[in-house]
């Protein structure tokens, strides 16, 4: 289908391609056989420009937005969500500052960040505060010029490799949710420290450890926009950042529609292809009927997002349920087609079902989107009433 995009776009999204066909791919098997971190393809991409994509021109970027940033996740992740994610993240770490810090802080951050000399990651989730990210533990103090951070923040993609993190702690533990606020931590500070690497089940080139504070004193100056802000810098980041998880969902499922149709082609039985036969003609059209259409939500809601609206935490919750759930169908069915062949590690469905898993769960479960969702429709009824 023709979505109609500018000739920028179709130039950013055929680069992302091109990197995803001719580097991504001969590797993705063997760095998530012995999860590799992809330190050189960090470096393609640098190369190629596209970590300064969201970032204003002003400080390095390219000054696009969350469309041109969606167009680009999605054609990487047909190449290897895990390498995708890896290279995501980054935006995420990235956003709370992009959207609230100030002049002084942007001016420090990123152009690094534009340039891919640094990674960045988001550290909101704790062991007891997943889903309920106002259960957060981590404190930081204030104590003259500086603020001391202590806790622990658990699952933090590109921990331990991102020279940038954004952090959110209580500043204010009397007020729960509302004494949250988000700080800036570099990796080199005083009091950092990372846990093991996490063997997970699939994205295992992307890197998952715990982030350690240990009276980890920054300067008050590390703060994002003011105290007491934290969660709704959380909640924006997510919503600008949703649409980018849809965006991965959308590559993914590419990727293994195009495998179960390549084999379903080629794979004889009863002296047929066997995308001759019905039951596997109807399975495919199902699987190409629900990407076009997660497709065509994800561009929507981007495109919508661009034209910077006042509220759209709906519409984001949207573009990152169904999406995510079309991926987990798509990619089992793609191994169903290909039956035992789909099992074995030679064939690239087996990674591409484990990978699309964690889609449903990270930045905000899809039973929590349901939430987001039905609570912006009872707000939006109850006016109408």
């Amino acid at each position: 289908m023709d979505y109609l995009l500018t000739e920028e776009q179709q130039m950013l999204q055929e680069l992302a391609l091109q990197i995803a066909h001719d580097r991504i791919k001969p590797v993705r098997a063997e760095l998530d056989e012995h999860e590799i971190f992809p330190t050189e393809l960090m470096r393609d991409l640098a190369q190629a420009d596209l970590f300064g994509v969201i970032i204003p021109e002003q400080y390095g970027g390219l000054g696009l937005g969350c469309m041109e940033n969606c167009l680009v996740l999605e054609a990487l992740s047909t190449g290897c969500v895990g390498i995708a994610t890896t290279f995501a993240a980054t935006f995420l770490g990235a956003y709370p500052f992009l959207l609230y810090g100030s002049e002084d802080q942007k001016k420090r951050y990123l152009p690094p960040l534009a340039k891919g000399d640094h990674l960045a990651a988001f550290a909101l989730t704790e062991s007891q505060a997943g889903s309920d990210a106002g259960a957060i533990q981590t404190t930081a103090v204030r104590d003259g010029d500086s603020y001391i951070l202590n806790g622990t923040k658990q699952w933090i993609t590109n921990a331990g490799e991102a020279g940038i993190y954004t952090v959110i702690a209580l500043s204010d533990r009397s007020k729960g949710a509302r004494g949250a606020s988000a700080f800036i931590v570099e990796a080199d500070d005083p009091g950092i420290s990372f846990g093991k690497k996490e063997q997970k089940m699939g994205i295992r080139a992307s890197v998952t450890r715990e982030i350690v504070f240990q009276n980890c004193r920054i300067p008050t100056n590390r703060l994002i926009a003011k105290e007491g802000f934290g969660f709704v810098i959380a909640l924006k980041t997510l919503d600008f950042s949703r649409p980018g998880v849809g965006a991965l969902a959308l590559g993914l499922a590419q990727a293994a529609l195009e495998e179960a149709v390549i084999f379903a082609r080629e794979r004889q039985q009863f002296g047929h292809p066997i995308i001759s036969f019905q039951a596997v003609q109807h399975m495919l059209a199902n699987m190409a009927t629900q990407l076009e259409a997660a497709r065509a939500l994800v561009y929507a809601v981007a495109r919508a997002i661009d034209h910077d609206p006042k509220e759209f935490s709906k519409e984001s919750a949207m573009a990152k349920l169904f999406p995510t759930d079309m991926a987990m169908q798509v990619t089992t069915d793609a191994v169903q087609i290909l039956g035992g062949h789909g099992y074995m590690r030679e064939y690239p469905v087996e990674k591409m079902m484990r990978d699309a898993k964690i889609l449903q769960i990270f930045e905000g479960t899809n039973q929590i989107l349901r939430n987001v969702i039905g609570q912006a429709l009872n707000k939006e009824f109850s006016k109408k009433r």
